[in-house]
Order: C-alpha cells, then structure tokens, then sequence
C-alpha cells in the first residue's frame, strides 16, 4: 500500500473520532437545559455509567501514549506511572468520593465555601482549579499536534489549534451531560485501539522474539532518519553508521559521524542511521538492555529512589485534587453511588494499563530511533508500520490514530467542563449564557500557551500536574473532610504555599532552569515529595494558629459529609 493510502485511512480514523465525539455528545447531551445539566448532569448518572465517563476522561494521552514511551525508554522503573495513576483511585475511594458527594457542592471551590464558610477559600481554590486544569490542557493539546503531525504531516500547530476548537465546540454544546455520554464511548475506543494493537503486535513479536537484553542499544533494521525537536542529550555507544547533520556540541556539521560519548544536539538535528546501526539513546535513560530491564535508575539524572518516592507521592495523591475528576463524583445520584463508582473505576483503568506497557516493550524493539529523542510519546503511532506491512499496518495505525484522537478530546473536554464551571459559578451571574462564556475563553488561553509554551514528554509534564494537585486540593479536601480544626486562613496559607512551591517547580523544569543533573534539576522535575508536606504543616499550622476562626456550622457539615443519606441530613446545594 502506498503512503497516500496509509494518510487517506488514517485521516478517516481521526475524523471519525474527532466528530463522532461531538455527534455522539450531542446525543447524550439532548435536554440539557438547566444550569445542573450543564455542570454536573443534573446528578443522575448511575454508577456503571460515570466509572466509563471518569475512565476516558482520565486516560488522558499521557497514559494512551506517554506511559508506553515511558517504558521503551526508561523500562522497568516507567512502571511507577500507571501503577500510580491507578493506586491514586483507591486514595479517592478511601478518603474522599463518598463524602465529597454528600457535601452536595458543585464544584472544588463550592466544596471549599460550604466546609470553611468563607469566600476568601473559595476564590483561593477557584484560582488553583483554573490553574490545574489549564496545566493539564497544554500538554493535551501539544501532544495533539505532534501526533497529526507524525500521522498526516500537518503541522502541529494546526493540530493543537483544531483539537482545542473542536473540545470547545463540544462543551458549549450541552456541557457536562454530553460530555458524559461522550466520554464513557471513548473508553471503550481507547480500551479497543490500544488492546487490539498489542495482542496482534504481541503474536508478531512472539513468532520473531528479540533480545531486549542485548548489551548494546536496540539497532534499526533499516536506514532511518531521526528529526530531533528540542534539544537533548544523547550518548552514543557504537558509532558505526551514525551521521548527524546539524548543531551538536556547539558546532554545525553537515553529514558528520559522531564520535562515542556523549554528544548535545540542538533543536533541528536530522540523524542518519544506517541499516543495522544502534541507535543513539539520550543520556539520562539505560543506555544498555540489561540496564533497562533493572529497576533502581530512575527516570533519568541523579538521586533516582528521591525521583521514585517523589513520582509516587503525586501520583498516589495528585489524583484526588484533579477538578476533572472530582466533578464526575458530584454527577452520582449519592454517596453509595460515588464509592462504587470509584471503585469500578480502578478496575477500569487496571485493565486498560496493561496493554501500553506491552506497547512500550515492543516499541524499544522495533522503533528503537525514540530513543534518541527529547520525547518518546511517538512510540505506539510508529510501531505499525515498524513491525509490520500492508493493510494490517494501515488497519492498526488508523485504529491507533482515532483511539489517540478520543484521549485528547476526552480528557481535554471534562478539564474545560471544570475551567467553564468554576469561573461561571464564581466570576459571572450564574446561567447557561456564563458557563458557555467561560468555556471559549477557558479553551482560548491553553490553545495560545500551547503554541508558545516548551513541551517536555508527556508523562513527566502529566506527572507535574498531578505535583501541583497534591499539593493544593488534595490537603484542602482531606483535611476539610477528616480534620475539624482546618480553618479558612489555614487552608488559604496552605493553598498558597503549595501552589507557589510547586507551580515554581514545573516553570522551572520545562524551562530548564536548573539543567538535567543535580539536587535543584531533580527537586524541579519531581517536587511532590518537598512540596505536598510543605502544604499539609502549612494548612495545619494555619489552622492551629487561627482555631478560633473555625466556622460555627463545622459540626453539621460534618454531619452531612459522613452520616449515610437515608438518614436524611443531605441538602442539595444549587448553583
């Protein structure tokens, strides 16, 4: 099959998804008429339903693409991601979902006025949800764009253009009702376009087996070219057949041969690999296979057990403060409803993780030139055509395009749910006229700070999100729902201090501040550990110097938080 017809399939794919998402949304989303609707579906979305919605909104394209990249290049510690992104919903399930529900608010910041009673908390809060969710929605979008630029070679600007129109399309539609509906399709996609590429890959493979292990870097079965799209690092083991033209090390070179070692490469380097040539590996990743397959290296640079601890610490916390999902939990008719759901959630996502590890250590095999990359997030849409030929090819790589397709649209359309949400319940006079307001302007900025904004590889920029979550909302809500003494003054200083420690930290890794080596680099890059601490004793000490502040009414929030709804204490709050 020529390319042309690999482009035409996979175009469709996209297509197909990209509106077949706003088709099937506005299905789902016919009737919606009220304010509920709009936020949080009218809380009547059953158990079985909202555990679908919350996982395709939640497998975002960091765990459809990222995680796999992850794996081919860092391997057995890469693992620490989806283990954390699943783990992070037994936290929800234990600590928060059921009484988070029966609280009755709307959203985070609603949570916040009706535990503190101070509008002080909520516009705090408020600030912090917009800047998770907008934190969330560059790497989304940038991601966007380079995977229809590696699928249908346009250029990524106009991919992370279109895909942030297209997201706000379809929440001005019919909001959260339709992005319900959409979003519980999607899973089922994503689930289909990542599990059927790995079995048939796997059978492949398994009929062929490589040594993964071999004591020199993976080798390219055929000449290949690598475009470097930022500036990286990379070490070279075996340089026959290895020619760079571009600036490397400070000096331009044209059709040159790198010499062993370490060498840097600029933005704009086209490397040259030669049939049977091992493949250049950036420098912080196994350069070996034997060191690949142990655990204990980190995810790249020094102190690898602090980036481990730290990585477990966001991810295991990070998932309780994302204000995408913590709207789903307001969507359930109760708190029974709310744990359940959580639960089948964490089923969900157990199943789903399974096949982009497969992907990641099939992708080290065959498309072994990610390696020498700044980013591996191109892995899964390269490994079709790598592994094998003709109309599977393009079968696997349309089916991989559409579910990629649905895991940007998905979790890009409940994290502006969340942005519309707050700001037209805060800023605005409440309606249907704000929250659609909100949304175009909530979707605008990311879609502007995406095309300005460095890209780090999308795990690691997912992984600074959840960072920032852990340490803001997550101590706000398990305090504010398990500690009697939090008052509104602590849970400002506490919001405050976590935000500005590990906003800081994320400004100062993707600009590569403090570079990719030492304590500073390392405590940029993996924070939670320092940061998520700092704001729990922040919140705490706040609290404990302000105890006459706590709200008169704590007793009967409590109350309504933790006494079962058939006993009737519950109120529903309205927007």
């Amino acid at each position: 099959m020529s390319t042309d017809h690999v482009s035409t399939l996979t175009v469709v794919a996209v297509l197909i998804a990209a509106f077949g998402t706003v088709a099937v949304g506005a299905y789902g989303g016919r009737g919606s008429r009220s304010t509920s609707d709009f936020l949080v579906a009218s809380r009547s979305i059953g158990p079985g339903w909202n555990a679908a919605a919350i996982a395709g909104e939640y497998l975002s394209a960091a765990s459809f693409l990222g995680v796999a990249g992850l794996v081919a290049k860092h391997g057995a510690d890469a693992l620490w991601y989806p283990i954390g992104f699943t783990a992070g919903y037994l936290s929800l399930l234990l600590f928060v979902a059921a009484p988070l529900r029966r609280s009755g608010a709307y959203t985070v910041p609603d949570f916040a006025e009706f535990r503190l009673a101070s509008t002080r908390a909520r516009k705090a809060a408020m600030v912090v949800v917009i800047g998770i969710c907008v934190l969330y929605l560059v790497p989304q979008l940038q991601v966007a764009g380079l995977t229809l630029n590696v699928l249908l070679h346009i250029p990524p600007w106009v991919g992370m253009t279109a895909t942030g129109l297209l997201v706000i399309a379809n929440v001005i539609g019919a909001g959260m009702r339709s992005v319900t509906f959409a979003q519980a399709v999607q899973y089922w996609l994503k689930l289909t376009a990542v599990a059927v590429p790995a079995l048939v890959l796997t059978t492949i493979f398994l009929n062929n087996p490589q040594d993964l292990g071999e004591p020199l870097p993976p080798r390219v079965e055929s000449a290949t070219t690598i475009s470097i799209d930022t500036d990286v690092q990379v070490t070279v083991t075996d340089p026959a057949g290895v020619r760079v033209t571009g600036t490397v090390d400070d000096r331009s070179l044209t059709d040159a041969p790198l010499r062993p070692g370490p060498h840097r490469l600029e933005r704009g380097t086209v490397i040259e690999l030669d049939a049977g040539s091992a493949t250049p590996v950036v420098s912080n990743a196994p350069q070996t296979g034997a060191a690949w397959q142990d655990s204990g290296g980190g995810l790249g640079g020094d102190h690898p057990l602090f980036q481990v601890f730290s990585l477990i610490i966001a991810t295991f916390l990070g998932a309780m403060g994302l204000p995408h999902v913590l709207v789903r939990f307001y969507t359930n008719p109760d708190g029974r409803a709310a744990r359940r759901t959580a639960l089948s959630v964490i089923a969900a996502l157990s199943i789903f993780y399974l096949f982009p590890l497969v992907l990641g250590v099939l992708a080290r095999a065959w498309v072994p030139q990610v390696l020498a990359t700044g980013t591996a997030d191109a892995a899964i849409l390269l490994l079709p055509s790598a592994a094998t030929g003709g109309i599977l090819a393009i079968a696997l790589s349309a089916l991989i395009a559409a579910g990629a397709m649905a895991a940007f649209l998905a979790t890009s359309s409940g994290l502006l749910v969340s942005i519309a949400g707050v700001m037209s319940t805060d800023l605005m006079p409440a309606g249907l006229r704000s929250f659609r307001i909100c949304a175009l302007i909530g979707g605008i900025v990311p879609i502007a700070i995406a095309l300005s904004a460095g890209s780090l590889e999308l795990s690691q920029s997912v992984g600074l999100v959840f960072a920032v979550s852990a340490s803001t909302l997550c101590p706000l809500l398990v305090l504010g729902i398990w500690w009697r003494g939090l008052t509104a003054p602590g849970a400002v200083a506490g919001l405050a201090v976590g935000a500005t420690a590990s906003t800081a930290a994320v400004v100062c890794s993707v600009a590569g501040v403090f570079g990719n080596d030492g304590w500073l680099a390392i405590l940029a890059a993996y924070p939670a550990a320092v940061t998520v601490p700092l704001a729990f004793v922040t919140m705490v000490l706040g609290s404990i110097a302000t105890r006459s502040r706590i709200p008169l009414g704590t007793a009967g929030a409590f109350a309504r938080m933790h006494v079962p709804e058939r006993l009737g204490l519950g109120v529903e709050r309205t927007p």
